[in-house]
């Protein structure tokens, strides 16, 4: 709602060493959907999904650590495009980027509060962890590889 009713300001901040708030966003989320492909993986090893892999004893803090490094890295990305850009719906490009940005925070916000549930179904945690690993995967095609693609790898 912020984002739809506040006059986009253009830019929140900037990092020194980056050639934009832009580069400054599509690295942040890029290393970011990095760390999430190790929370897919790791949880992938801890439920036993992966074919020949026995998760090791430090598969759950892995885990844990990688989510919450991902989660510090995403918040100011957020935060830039809810301040800087607001709600926008001009392309379908970003009319997905918006509402899966939106959708991602809201799912990963479940996802912690099962955490803390005692009496959860046994599917439903992997498959709410799957909807915000889908949903980051499509904000950051939208945005840092679009980013990339058209303005180049530099930082």
């Amino acid at each position: 709602m912020y984002g739809r009713l506040h006059d986009p300001e253009g830019t929140a901040f900037n990092l020194a060493g980056f050639s934009s708030s832009g580069a400054v966003k599509s690295w942040l989320a890029t290393s970011a959907f990095a760390l999430a492909v190790v929370q897919l993986l790791s949880a992938a090893a801890m439920y036993g999904r992966l074919p020949g892999v026995r998760a090791p004893s430090r598969t759950p803090a892995l885990h844990r650590w990688s989510g919450r490094i991902a989660f510090l890295l995403s918040v100011p990305v957020a935060v830039h495009c809810l301040y800087a850009l607001g709600y926008q719906s001009h392309e379908p490009r970003v009319l997905w980027h918006s509402l899966l940005g939106c959708f991602s925070f809201g799912a990963f916000s479940a996802k912690m509060l099962l955490l803390r549930t005692d009496r959860i179904p046994g599917g439903l945690l992997p498959v709410v962890g799957g909807l915000v690993f889908a949903a980051l995967t499509v904000i950051w095609w939208t945005s840092a590889l679009w980013f990339f693609r058209t303005f180049g790898v530099t930082a």
